[in-house]
């Protein structure tokens, strides 16, 4: 099939989100003004540059009270940095907790009952628990065209990895066992990996 999206797509459901898979769940721990701090889950994520490591991430809808639509992007306006945890397989229901909407004075990282620890070169509350986080300074905030479409991006300052994930000096992702998204209601994870040597090495 073919459709034109401002035409719609006449399925029961977007398929869109399907066909871009499977994505990195960016699982972003940021703080307020007043050390309030938050956790939520973002599946518009990757990394962008290696040298400075630089990622972004992007929020599609927005609550009516925020001035850039998310507790995650107004925080991080505040504070101009954020913390970025891989969600391994066991943490998936912890996960699913810090998607719901709660109020701005609501604890997700309570909520899912998790551990916290603080980064060490920003101002923010870090998750022992995750395989890998990276500790992010904002280097910019773009709107996108539609409503309360953002892209945020960041310079990575800190990586934690987690001991149990490095063999023979290697982050091994089938220890991690990180979550990903697919289309739908749909997640997947990574329990196996092969390798390619590229054309002449």
């Amino acid at each position: 099939m073919f459709y034109e999206p401002e035409n719609g797509h006449g399925l029961p459901h977007n398929p869109f989100n399907a066909l871009i898979v499977p994505r990195p769940i960016a699982w972003i721990t940021t703080r307020d003004a007043n050390g309030c701090d938050n956790l939520a889950p973002y599946s518009f994520f990757n990394g962008v540059a290696y040298d400075p490591p630089q990622v972004m991430f992007a929020t599609t809808s927005g609550k009516s009270d925020r001035e850039l639509g998310k507790d995650t992007l107004d925080n991080i306006r505040q504070t101009g940095v954020f913390c970025v945890h891989m969600v391994s397989e066991d943490m998936t229901e912890a996960m699913n907790v810090s998607a719901a909407s709660f109020g701005r004075e609501v604890n997700e990282i309570n909520e899912a009952g998790l551990d916290r620890v603080e980064c060490q070169t920003i101002n923010a509350a870090r998750l022992p628990a995750a395989p890998a986080a990276l500790e992010c300074k904002l280097t910019q905030i773009t709107q996108l065209p539609g409503n309360a479409n953002h892209v945020c991006f960041g310079e990575v300052t800190g990586i934690h990895m987690r001991d149990d994930c490095i063999v023979d000096g290697a982050f091994d992702i089938t220890r991690a066992r990180p979550l990903a998204r697919l289309g739908y209601r749909d997640y997947t994870v990574v329990r196996d990996k092969f390798t390619l040597s590229r054309p002449g090495e």
